[in-house]
């Protein structure tokens, strides 16, 4: 099973040179001048995949491995190689289709010629898992229509093609709904759509776990980047600024310059107007403040940077305002972290308070490229203020996160006290990115690298092709696989857990924001960090502990860097380093 799932990701990372691209969409001449209209060229592909697998079938269903196959999307006369169905007035057929791994798109059904030329009623189910994609729209375990349609009952032409859908799935479910009716299918293949764009950072180390998780979460964002950067490609399929903060930076490690980021920071912006906070969250808005700082960084667009000072001045001065006489924040709107955080008031207060110093210094950095020196100096003197002021993390992993980022708790008692206990428990897929960041400026690369492997590692010892919106290892104590049926006594790990906004099925299973091994992977482990804007330096500065070689790449825009650490029989790294003569490497 490994090794198909291995296969998958080599399969899906060749897929930039398989697959049928389009051209920068242009109206046809005709149109003339209307052709102004047409705001954007479209930036998706569409790659038409066959199932890998039937997972259930029932009733009289005849000639299903024919689905299997790649097809050409077109009916024929022929009548051969034909799928039926065949329904009586107590049978009704129903098959479940694996496509391998979660895909962003639809599902094509190309027919057959049936007896009657008229329609025929089919329902198509849309699963992120198994149990997902098998269950009804219902209360017990929260099967919906959120966001995206997933459950929907539709007519099939005679002698022709449907293509519907658009959700995040890796599985689908056909059941023939008229009666006494046999349904002829050619093909049903899934309409996988994505960003045409090459996989320009890699990771790869003795470590076949480690190399599975760093793609998978290039792979989770790569989905997520339709329209917009999304969150998730089910469910919430929205841009929320605080979950784009660790797919950009898995962007930045993995594709480079992309411009569904600023397009994305822009529309945040635009839709906010102050003093509203982002997405009405507090964090949000600071967040916002921490991805600007962050692709600054990354390729040192100025006219870029520039674009945001008319909002980021007062958003900046705003968050000043939001200290009182004691020296703590008062933040209002939504006070979040994350979800599994949401109970810990006091660890809330934690979070909030080092968040307003991180983005407070981010703005002072800003402020000085920008020229703005007086609110560079508000800034810095808001981050005097708040850093007399430290509350305790109250055993958070999250506040003690962020606490020791903002260097209000010294990262090695943060680590000690809060996050290296009980290992990976009480991680979560979004901050745990920022708890491997406090562990590695902790000096616990050892530890963080045994909570990548047990963390995003039990989601892929479930059957995940993607990583989750949330993950909680106390679920997974006799939890099925997500490609499997649920056997009996075995828990359904995805109808059967969750919690607040992502309860059951409506639980989305792939969420950007679960990406943060990737990049943490990438800084850490490959070394490599941007040191001067626009990566005109880098610091390469490995931490292998237990591995004995890694080697990848890291994209700039003067091109790409490489990069090969080998461990020596004495313990000491052998480095080998190429990069553009633009990049200076710094060791």
């Amino acid at each position: 099973m490994k090794q198909l799932f291995f296969r998958a990701i080599a399969l899906f990372l060749s897929l930039n040179a398989l697959a049928q691209t389009t051209p920068s969409a242009k109206l046809p001449p005709i149109f003339g001048a209307e052709g102004s209209r047409l705001s954007q060229p479209d930036p998706m592909v569409r790659q038409y995949l066959a199932p890998v697998k039937i997972v259930w079938q029932t009733g009289p269903i005849t000639n299903a491995e024919q689905l299997l196959k790649p097809g050409n999307g077109q009916a024929d006369l022929s009548g051969r190689n034909m799928c039926s169905f065949k329904s009586t007035g107590q049978t009704k057929p129903g098959i479940l289709l694996d496509f391998g791994r979660e895909l962003h798109g639809g599902l094509q059904i190309v027919t057959g010629q049936w007896k009657v030329s008229k329609p025929i009623t089919v329902r198509i189910r849309f699963g992120e898992s198994v149990s997902e994609a098998m269950a009804d729209i219902e209360p017990k375990q929260n099967a919906t229509n959120d966001h995206a349609i997933r459950d929907l009952v539709v007519q099939v032409p005679w002698l022709g093609k449907l293509e519907i859908g658009n959700t995040g799935f890796r599985f689908v479910r056909i059941d023939l709904v008229d009666g006494d009716t046999e349904l002829l299918l050619k093909e049903a293949r899934s309409m996988f759509t994505y960003r045409d764009i090459p996989y320009l950072g890699s990771f790869r180390c003795n470590d076949e776990l480690l190399n599975q998780i760093w793609a998978t979460g290039a792979y989770t964002v790569h989905l997520n980047m339709q329209d917009y950067l999304w969150d998730g490609i089910k469910r919430d399929r929205l841009v929320w600024v605080g979950d784009m903060h660790p797919e950009v930076a898995t962007i930045n490690a993995v594709f480079g310059y992309n411009e569904v980021v600023p397009k994305s920071l822009d529309l945040s912006r635009d839709i906010t107007p102050l003093p509203g906070w982002m997405n009405g969250i507090s964090t949000y808005s600071m967040w916002w403040i921490l991805i600007q700082r962050d692709w600054y960084q990354q390729y040192g667009n100025l006219d870029y940077l520039d674009q945001q000072k008319a909002y980021l001045l007062p958003l900046l001065a705003l968050l000043a305002k939001k200290i009182d006489d004691k020296n703590s924040e008062i933040l209002d709107g939504t006070r979040f972290l994350d979800w599994p955080s949401s109970e810990n008031k006091p660890g809330i207060h934690a979070g909030l308070q080092a968040m307003m110093v991180l983005s407070l210094r981010a703005g002072a950095d800003l402020c000085r490229i920008l020229n703005e020196p007086a609110t560079a100096a508000q800034c810095e003197a808001a981050v005097a203020r708040l850093k007399t002021n430290v509350p305790p993390p109250n055993d958070s992993k999250q506040g003690a996160a962020l606490l020791a980022l903002a260097g209000l708790m010294p990262p090695q008692q943060a680590n000690r006290e809060v996050l290296g206990v009980g290992g990976a428990k009480n991680f979560s897929t979004f901050y745990g990115y920022y708890m491997l960041q406090a562990k590695a400026k902790a000096g616990d690369y050892k530890g963080a690298l045994a909570n990548i492997r047990e963390f995003w590692g039990g989601m892929l010892k479930l059957g995940a092709t993607t990583f989750w919106e949330d993950f909680n290892l106390d679920w997974t104590t006799n939890a099925a696989r997500i490609d499997e049926l649920v056997p009996a006594g075995k828990k359904d790990i995805h109808g059967d857990c969750g919690a607040y906004c992502y309860i059951g099925f409506r639980h989305s299973l792939s969420h950007g924001w679960a990406s943060g091994p990737t990049p943490w992977l990438t800084e850490h482990v490959l070394g490599i960090s941007v040191v001067e804007p626009g990566c005109r330096a880098i610091r390469v500065t490995p931490h292998l502990e237990d591995l004995t070689f890694v080697e990848g790449t890291f994209p700039t825009p003067f091109g790409v860097v490489r990069v090969k650490h080998t461990k020596r029989p004495d313990g000491t790294v052998q480095s080998h380093i190429t990069g553009p003569k633009e990049v200076r490497i710094i060791r």
